[in-house]
């Protein structure tokens, strides 16, 4: 059986680095936002090429402070993707505004920019493009609308950590970027963490300020702030596995090259790679009109898969009190993807395994 994701496999080449960093916190008695978050938050914010990273204690976290910080709330609506995990969405809803749905790329499956435009009302305050899959979207001419319009562009970066658009990295091609450390993620925590980037002073000040109570300093509160905060254990160790972070993600897009080669004459709907991006492939997703037969071919075959995501947002119950938009792209898709095995410890023979048993598989695109 090839597991679609081993965590204990993939943390084992850092155990020895993890043990240190948790005996290194332990010894030093300090468990909340102390000299490990600080040397991590500095880290990460050189590793993305920005200014400042304010860790926080999980990626939805992520997206709604900054929202808060913007002043986004009720009577305002955000674009966001039709096509994403629902956590997007519910970053917006938290502070009260609405999500507005926009149909994604149908080669990329990432917001289409050209879409946009005729999604954006007078109430509209922000743009929130996802790098989906780990493929960053087409942020030029998202850039380029949000300026025109005066709207913020914050990155749901949450599965693109290390990922490139034109030379930049995920985290510095917005106003903010919001990255979740969730376990299965290619930076991934031993629990629940999550960080905002940018290069806004007063956004960071403001951040560092809601994710503690409002408060910078002890027992003095100006803003209605949260608890939503990275605690040391999780920073030590992120800081550890980010060393390891471009070897890992170069043994992905090996893993994906394999694949790109061994399935280029079947029937399946391939990654797209947009010119000038370097995907970190956090996912390797198939689109196939015949999933449930292709699944149960792969489990028949010893292949592990997931269905990334299997409803879509605006047909989730939670959003079930509102009206939405047609999005028959959005729901097609949904419908037809599947992701296989793709994780940077996969050896040759596990990788040619994979490819046989999709290879055997006889179906329509």
């Amino acid at each position: 059986m090839i597991d679609f994701l081993s965590l204990k496999r993939a943390n084992a080449p850092h155990e020895p680095a993890i043990n240190a960093a948790i005996a290194r916190v332990l010894d030093s008695g300090w468990y909340i936002l102390g000299k490990e978050c600080e040397q991590f938050e500095r880290a990460f914010a050189d590793y993305c090429g920005v200014a400042h990273c304010v860790s926080v204690a999980n990626g939805l976290d992520a997206i709604e402070l900054v929202l808060r910080a913007y002043g986004v709330g009720p009577a305002d609506e955000v674009i966001v993707p039709a096509q994403t995990f629902i956590a997007t969405w519910l970053a917006v809803s938290h502070v009260g505004a609405t999500p507005v749905p926009v149909e994604p790329d149908p080669r990329t499956y990432n917001i289409d920019p050209a879409r946009i435009a005729s999604a954006i009302t007078s109430r509209t305050r922000a743009i929130i493009p996802v790098h989906l899959y780990g493929q960053p979207a087409d942020m030029g001419p998202i850039r380029t609308l949000a300026s025109e319009r005066g709207l913020h562009v914050i990155e749901d970066a949450a599965q693109a950590h290390g990922a490139q658009y034109k030379g930049v990295r995920a985290g510095g091609l917005g106003d903010a970027a919001a990255f979740s450390f969730y376990p299965g993620k290619n930076l991934g925590a031993l629990g629940d963490g999550g960080a905002i980037t940018t290069d806004d002073t007063a956004l960071a000040d403001t951040l560092r300020s809601l994710r503690n109570y409002g408060s910078t300093v002890k027992y003095k509160h100006d803003l209605r702030g949260v608890n939503s905060r990275l605690d040391e254990l999780q920073a030590a160790m992120l800081s550890e596995k980010l060393r390891a972070l471009d070897v890992e993600n170069a043994a992905r897009a090996r893993v994906a090259a394999r694949y790109l080669e061994g399935l280029r004459d079947t029937p399946f709907q391939l990654p797209h790679v947009l010119a000038d991006t370097e995907p970190v492939w956090h996912l390797f997703v198939l689109r196939t009109r015949e999933r449930a037969r292709l699944a149960e071919h792969l489990r028949a075959n010893g292949v592990g898969h997931m269905i990334h995501y299997p409803t879509p947002c605006h047909q989730q119950v939670a959003y079930a009190d509102s009206e939405w938009p047609a999005l028959p792209l959005c729901e097609r898709i949904h419908d037809e993807v599947i992701s296989i095995p793709m994780v940077p410890y996969l050896v040759g023979h596990e990788i040619d395994a994979v490819i046989s048993a999709l290879r055997s598989f006889g179906g329509a695109r």
